[in-house]
């Protein structure tokens, strides 16, 4: 009876302790890992909801980029980081579903290495050809593809990175043969393609959008569930009969595995709210993202759901990480 008793003060203290410490959440800097370089469009949206998210928590929200290993480097840095709220990071595609089918000995368990807390938003993605490249639109690209294969290449933000598991979707829906080119992020990757280092690119909108406005990037084709107002003459790739192609990119938010509820809670609450800001909405949307908020049960879905579809994908493709 003794120790029941006893069991039962030390859970209820405990439980006191972490609304203590939620309650004076945050009360220092909170660090934002992007697992990608900056420029790409995870870094854009990212800073974006970190600055309003800082001022909403009174606290600043600064962001940190760990590019490199199509974002495993940053991901698994977010799972090892200390869960107590003052690091948090991006959830992407390639981080928990496309990198871990890739690569089943990645360094964090996507499922259980992260407490997830929202998803911020969703993108397009785009293909797009440097402004000098032979095609004007997509029927004249898809041609010159047929026409030359093994001779063009795409670039990405890095192996098994969504980009690049949209690259191979493409090649296997289309019958092409182009070659793969990894970068250590979108912004590397883009500043090739505009140079004309490499032919093409399968890109998330955001980071293309202002290199598109500048007529310094053609878009060919989006995935999206229907035409963009602000392409409206670019089809998707459902239109052009590749729906396995036409999936969306998402940029969620989480935090360590075991990072108190509360936390999570709190945390969840001020993105949402920051989200449904019509300067932050407006924001996103000028960079081609659609603003989702949902809850931390929602993402878990999302990720484990993304996951299981990536494997089959990989497995599908025969996709391997070391012959990428």
């Amino acid at each position: 009876m003794k120790l029941n008793k006893l069991l039962t003060a030390i859970v209820s203290g405990l439980a006191i302790v972490a609304s203590a410490h939620a309650d004076t959440y945050p009360s220092k800097p909170i660090t934002m890992i992007v697992p990608f370089a900056p420029g790409g469009t995870t870094d854009i949206v990212a800073r974006i909801v970190a600055d309003r998210l800082g001022k909403e928590l009174g606290q600043s929200v600064v962001v940190e980029n760990r590019g490199g290993g199509g974002g495993s480097i940053g991901a698994a840095a977010i799972s090892k980081a200390n869960p107590d709220g003052y690091t948090i990071g991006v959830s992407t595609v390639s981080t928990h579903a496309v990198n871990p089918a890739c690569n089943p000995k990645l360094g964090y368990d996507p499922i259980t290495g992260f407490a997830p807390i929202t998803n911020m938003a969703r993108t397009p993605n785009v293909l797009t050809v440097n402004a000098k490249f032979p095609a004007q639109d997509f029927k004249q690209f898809l041609d010159h593809v047929k026409k030359s294969p093994g001779k063009l290449n795409y670039a990405t933000s890095g192996t098994c990175s969504i980009q690049h598991m949209v690259g191979e979707q493409f090649k296997a829906a289309t019958g092409t043969f182009i070659l793969h080119i990894p970068y250590r992020g979108a912004g590397p990757a883009l500043n090739d393609l505009l140079g004309g280092q490499v032919d093409m690119m399968f890109d998330n909108l955001p980071s293309s959008m202002s290199h598109i406005q500048a007529n310094k990037l053609r878009p060919l084709a989006i995935a999206w569930n229907k035409r963009l107002d602000m392409l409206p003459n670019v089809p998707t790739f459902a239109e052009l009969g590749l729906k396995q192609v036409n999936d969306p990119a998402w940029y969620g938010l989480v935090a360590p595995a075991k990072t108190p509820e509360d936390i999570i809670k709190k945390l969840n609450a001020a993105t949402v709210k920051v989200l449904n800001m019509p300067e932050v909405k407006e924001r996103l949307k000028a960079q081609g993202a659609e603003p989702v908020g949902n809850t931390p049960a929602e993402h878990a879905t999302e990720i484990r759901e993304e996951l299981e579809k990536m494997k089959g994908v990989v497995t599908k493709q025969g996709i391997k990480l070391e012959t990428s």
